[in-house]
């Protein structure tokens, strides 16, 4: 990263705070459920090669996203600072694609010797033309944006979530049930994450995590059941609706219609993004999907973990079943991957 070695700022300097990949394989989860939405909500073109944001602040202190199209110099500055190394990021005028006020994401630090980060003065000579700044999601609500950070930190905290669930006794049958383990629930597990209120409640422990658990789904059969279900984007923040019922089954609705869309996605393939795969421990993949209203992360050797819309902070994890491992296979077979 750099920064101003001294209390006397230059205006024209962008002081490099971090910064992210705009690919198909790989793109902030809080912009869209794919890579050409993901564009389109900060007014780029949908190129393969994708791109990279670099977040910082001017000599002001204002804060600002530049993008550029020099995807490896990002990617090999990203590795760095995982690995707790310095890196410079400094891209080349030629590769800059443009530069938008705001930050799309949260940014914890800020560069020293400028003002408190901010959103940067409108362009007077722009005549009310320029581009409202990026701004992160809210935290104190639930909607889209925070379901998709929610499953994106499953995926990275895949053992803690996976150890809630006892396989014995969740996914066992239940005298009566008409699904195995579907529609009971697990008790709190301290020390789990929360995927409640977007950014703060996944970096947060939470120590009274409510988690769902739906049983074994037959997905051919949940795809036939699926297509009649309405496939809105759920009531948000607040008291599901009615249509968050039980299902004859014992299977959530949301759940069904999930796992019916995901099914859809292998006949007709979904934009790129809409599925991504990434590695995992052993000869496993790590699956994240996303469709209106839900988002889903597995282990192609595993279970699945649901969010949705209409259930805010829920984390609805899938038994393998028989049908399951065949959609992760699918899944995994035209998602893509980071190169």
């Amino acid at each position: 990263m750099t920064a101003p070695n001294d209390t006397v700022a230059d205006d024209d300097a962008l002081y490099v705070l971090t910064a992210v990949l705009l690919t198909p394989a790989q793109f902030p989860s809080v912009l869209a459920d794919d890579y050409p939405a993901a564009c389109a909500t900060l007014a780029l073109e949908p190129y393969a090669e994708g791109y990279g944001l670099v977040l910082g602040q001017d000599g002001s202190g204002a804060r600002w996203t530049v993008v550029v199209d020099d995807v490896s110099l990002v990617a090999v500055a990203i590795a760095a600072w995982d690995c707790g190394m310095e890196y410079d990021l400094s891209p080349d005028d030629r590769s800059v694609v443009c530069a938008l006020p705001g930050w799309p994401l949260p940014v914890a630090v800020a560069a020293p010797g400028v003002a408190a980060p901010h959103d940067p003065l409108p362009d007077p000579e722009a005549e009310g033309t320029d581009p409202a700044p990026l701004t992160p999601p809210d935290t104190e609500s639930w909607g889209p944006a925070q379901r998709r950070m929610g499953a994106d930190e499953i995926a990275h905290q895949w053992s803690a979530w996976r150890e809630q669930i006892d396989d014995e006794t969740a996914f066992a049958t239940p005298p009566g049930a008409e699904s195995p383990g579907a529609g009971t629930r697990a008790g709190p597990t301290p020390g789990a994450e929360s995927a409640e209120s977007g950014a703060e409640a996944v970096s947060e422990p939470d120590p009274h995590p409510e988690v769902e658990v739906q049983g074994e789904v037959d997905t051919e059969t949940e795809s036939e059941s699926g297509a009649e279900t309405e496939t809105g984007s759920g009531s948000g923040f607040g008291e599901p609706d009615d249509a968050a019922a039980e299902a004859p089954s014992g299977v959530h609705p949301g759940v069904r219609r999930a796992l019916a869309q995901a099914h859809d996605y292998i006949d007709t393939p979904p934009p790129p993004g809409r599925v991504r795969s990434s590695f995992a421990t052993g000869d496993a993949r790590m699956l994240r999907a996303d469709g209106p209203g839900w988002s889903l992360v597995a282990r192609t050797d595993d279970i699945a973990f649901i969010l949705l819309d209409e259930e805010p902070g829920e984390v609805l994890p899938v038994g393998r079943g028989t049908e399951l491992p065949k959609l992760l296979k699918a899944l995994d077979t035209l998602a893509v991957r980071p190169a």
